[in-house]
């Protein structure tokens, strides 16, 4: 199942930082997909930096409008909501829905030709196509 967090403006780095940490904190997640304008590189822009989740750093490239989880069940929506109250003060809506893709495609294919095989499952749906292979995702492993 798939939730969209959709801030009524769009987030800081901080408040970005502190939302995926208490996100994380949730059993229930499975991946969470930021989206939004990607931030210039070689700039002053106080929201292109790195951010520390989990205890590791992650370089920042979106000034973040929307936030997609894949979720377990719909328990889950209600712990969401409550850090989403804690963490963004200006307000939000969370809808329900279908956002992240799970399988791969034929403009998938077309992209990336041969090379489709090499990208793991996990990767498909969270990458921006524009952008290039060294910038498109970080994964951050759950230590169970």
């Amino acid at each position: 199942m798939d939730i969209e967090i959709f801030p009524h403006r769009l987030l800081s780095a901080d408040t970005t930082e502190s939302l995926l940490n208490a996100l994380d904190e949730l059993d229930g997640v499975k991946k969470i997909v930021l989206q939004g304008q990607r931030l210039p590189t070689g700039t002053n822009d106080p929201d292109h930096r790195v951010i520390n989740i989990k205890g590791e750093e992650v370089d920042l490239q979106v000034k973040t409008g929307r936030i997609f989880m894949e979720i377990e069940d719909e328990e889950t929506i209600d712990a969401v909501k409550l850090k989403c109250e804690d963490n963004i003060s200006f307000g939000f809506n969370i809808h329900v829905g279908t956002f992240i893709r799970k399988q791969k495609t034929v403009s998938d294919k077309i992209k990336y030709g041969v090379a489709l095989d090499d990208i793991p499952d996990e990767m498909v749906g969270l990458t921006d196509q524009n952008a290039q292979l060294s910038e498109r995702a970080t994964i951050l492993k759950r230590k169970e």
